[in-house]
């Protein structure tokens, strides 16, 4: 096998030359073909719960017993030539043995499926619950904060009650009920003391 290198031939020898040709690297293999058919497990999950579920159902032992009793009754008193399982039933016997068979397998199947819902569904209540614990505990520190701040806030009593104090330093009244400030007091002390 002979390969065209920057100008030159090179040959290619051993045991990759002789078995297979060469693959590109850039381009995905073509699909291979299966010798056993391909299912959805998603779809055959579901089906295996809507069987499970049918039969936890009363109307499943209903129609059971319904079907058994037709059954044993069919084959008991049908004339000779009509019945297809005499006494002691191994026909049914095997019917019912295949069901169980079937039946248990897609009840255990629908059950990991619920576990792995109930998984899920418990790992996201988990991880609420640690954001609404980290929430509350946030909104604690923010209610502190503040009322360690209103202990700083002047309120409308504490605002009254200096103006109150405010007043009772000011000197007094004029006679034409102008009110002194100190400010003015001293002033007017100043241009007397001249």
């Amino acid at each position: 096998m002979a390969e065209r290198e920057g100008g030159r031939e090179r040959t290619v020898s051993g045991a990759t030359a002789a078995t297979r040709p060469r693959a590109r690297l850039d381009q995905p293999r073509p699909p291979r073909r299966r010798i056993l058919p391909e299912w959805d497990p998603e779809a055959f999950g579901r089906l295996s719960e809507r069987i499970a579920r049918f039969l936890g159902t009363g109307r499943f032992i209903v129609w059971m017993t319904v079907i058994v009793i037709v059954w044993v009754l069919w084959n008991v008193f049908a004339p000779k030539d009509l019945k297809f399982d005499e006494y002691p039933f191994i026909f049914l016997t095997l019917m019912l043995s295949l069901q169980a068979s079937y039946a248990a397998p897609l009840i255990l199947l629908a059950q990991n499926r619920q576990d792995d819902r109930d998984r899920v569904n418990l790992e996201q209540d988990r991880k609420q619950n640690e954001r609404s614990i980290a929430d509350t505990e946030y909104l604690t520190r923010e209610i502190a904060a503040l009322r360690i701040g209103l202990g700083e806030v002047a309120t409308r009593d504490w605002i009254r009650s200096e103006l109150q104090d405010v007043l009772k330093e000011l000197d007094g009244h004029r006679g034409d009920g102008h009110v002194v400030f100190p400010a003015e007091r001293s002033a007017g002390r100043d241009a007397d003391d001249r």
